[in-house]
């Protein structure tokens, strides 16, 4: 009897073990999505950030192109567009 209660023992100890690892599991995968939800509100930000300066670098761009035209200066510097 006493060896049945051994193994009885190793296998609950052993199903208690998966119990435990498993949970730790779920709360690593949970803290993981959460580490790449912040990653991707970073970088919605960033991308705003630079579709403003995109946009704000062709406004001053077409400025400098009409004052260019206005005063009659040809544009000695070739400026290369970024590509996306």
């Amino acid at each position: 009897m006493a060896l049945d209660t051994v193994i009885l023992a190793v296998i609950i100890g052993t199903l208690f073990a998966i119990v435990y690892s498993l949970r730790v599991l779920v709360l690593m995968e949970r803290r993981v999505a959460r580490i790449d939800m912040h990653i991707e509100a970073l970088v919605n930000r960033v991308l705003s950030e630079e579709k403003r300066i995109d946009t704000n670098e062709a406004l001053i761009e077409k400025q400098e192109a009409d004052i260019e035209k206005v005063l009659g200066i040809k544009s000695a510097k070739a400026k290369p567009k970024r590509k996306r």
